[in-house]
């Protein structure tokens, strides 16, 4: 005894190794991660701020347990289990200690806008059609939001860090891109294999491309970004390359047009185009687009284009609403998401439910040769819709809102602050979450940490630079 008391930790290793042998080949392989899970905590406990970074790299490279068939476990690897613990760990901290959150980070009304979302998830958790599935959806949603957009407020303190993330980030994504064009090369960037050459870490284009155009905004802004280093500036413009070499073979027609509407929301703060024009610009589309309804739905019926391998042809197929499967598709999910709206407006069907409930409310002319009897192709293609159909008009309306404000704020935060590499920052990363605002009428991402990473993360930037630069009482006493 006095000897295993003297050699505990040779000791413990040697059962360790024994138990693990005699479980793998009971077809238990699990406990082989035993380590990796006390390391992990560990380090959540200890430097958590570190965890946050490895979070950031390892998120584009995550694997989803569900997609590899294991166990039908719909949990990403090793992300969303150290989400998790971070988020638990911060309550934790909260319970335990007043004060952990900055006051006005707290009262800022982009955290008031994603506080209320939270709570009327749960809200229409009590009327869901399915309770169960509701409540994996609020706390997958709650671990994303409390690691990336809570604790990050946190990190994120540090202007540093906020480079030091969103490099971790794309780091992680330029070895998905460049394993991605490898394997799409060997298939001679073919458009149907892009599809899925970018498995076992994207599920599909849509998603890698998304993810693409969320960073390029920074990377562009890296070129020539105050304080950085010419290595460092010539490394961002090589990586930008191959993210934009990337982003055009992920043949994600969406991500394309995300950027381009980025673009056009930049010019309109670097130029400072006043609100009023906005607004008048808005109305005569809208009532352009009501008077000529007929003649436009017209053209776009004869547009026969479909999804190809030549660019030109692509590009030109976004608008075919006659015969491109993909089109007419989401155009199915929205209509969809409509009639199950119409059916429970308040509360909707329950959040996480609309690919388990969709399927009956597919009506027969809006069915495509990729449509299922069952359902079981996915969500409503919308981060608007989606929530419409799950959680009513009030969800829709959040999400909205959530838009609406942080567009608001980021774009009279631009005209207050300071030139410099704070600017640079906070501007790149609104202009990634612009194309995810405009990515989101076409598709929804958010339940999987690919999205949900980088989208939180940018938030609390939004909300940081806000309170550090905050705008004179007399310019803020209009919004309060």
């Amino acid at each position: 005894m006095a000897a295993i008391r003297q050699h505990w930790i040779a000791a413990a290793c040697v059962l360790f190794v024994a138990l693990n042998a005699l479980l793998t080949a009971r077809d238990f392989p699990w406990l082989a991660l035993l380590p990796a899970a006390l390391l992990a905590a560990w380090a959540m406990v200890v430097v958590p701020e570190r965890v946050l970074y490895f979070i950031a790299f390892a998120t584009p490279l995550s694997i989803n347990l569900e997609e590899m068939d294991l166990g039908g476990i719909g949990v990403s690897l090793p992300t969303e289990p150290l989400m998790l613990g971070l988020t638990f760990l911060l309550l934790l901290r909260i319970a335990l200690q007043r004060g952990v959150l900055e006051r006005r980070f707290l009262r800022h009304p982009i955290t008031g806008v994603v506080i209320a979302q939270l709570v009327w998830m749960a809200v229409c958790i009590i009327p869901s059609s399915l309770p169960v599935i509701s409540v994996k959806y609020l706390i997958a949603r709650l671990w994303f939001v409390g690691s990336m957009f809570m604790l990050g407020s946190l990190l994120f303190r540090d202007a540093g860090a906020m480079h030091r993330f969103i490099k971790s980030f794309v780091a992680g994504l330029v070895v998905v891109v460049l394993y991605t064009l490898y394997q799409h090369s060997l298939h001679h960037f073919a458009h149907d294999p892009a599809h899925w050459v970018m498995s076992p870490f994207f599920k599909d284009h849509t998603s890698y491309g998304a993810v693409i155009a969320f960073v390029l905004p920074f990377m562009v802004a890296a070129v020539g970004m105050p304080g950085y280093s010419r290595t460092e500036k010539g490394i961002a413009l090589v990586l930008l390359g191959v993210l934009v070499v990337g982003l055009v073979f992920s043949y994600t027609r969406a991500a394309w047009l995300s950027l381009v509407g980025a673009v056009g929301l930049f010019a309109v703060m670097r130029f400072r185009v006043p609100a009023w024009a906005l607004g008048v610009l808005l109305v005569v589309a809208g009532v352009g687009y009501y008077v000529n309804m007929d003649q436009i739905t017209i053209a776009l019926e004869r547009n026969r284009e479909e999804s190809s391998d030549d660019l030109k042809e692509h590009v030109q197929s976004i608008s075919n609403i006659s015969s491109d499967a993909s089109n007419l598709e989401r155009l199915n999910r929205w209509n969809s998401a409509g009639r199950m709206w119409q059916e429970r407006p308040l509360f909707g069907w329950g959040p996480g439910t609309y690919m388990f409930q969709y399927a009956p409310f597919q009506a027969s002319e809006d069915r495509t040769i990729i449509s299922t009897n069952f359902g079981s192709g996915g969500n409503a293609h919308s981060e608007y819709l989606g929530p419409l159909a799950e959680q009513g008009f009030i969800g829709m309306g959040l999400m909205v809102a959530l838009v609406l404000v942080t567009t608001f704020r980021a774009m009279r935060l631009y005209h207050r602050m300071p030139a410099g590499a704070d600017k640079r920052v906070m501007t790149a990363a609104f202009m990634g979450l612009v194309t995810y605002y405009l990515h989101g009428a076409l598709n929804n991402f958010l339940d999987i940490d690919k999205a949900s990473v980088p989208f939180w993360a940018f938030t609390a930037m939004i909300v940081l630079f806000d309170v550090k630069y905050a705008a004179p009482r007399s310019e803020a006493a209009p919004i309060t």
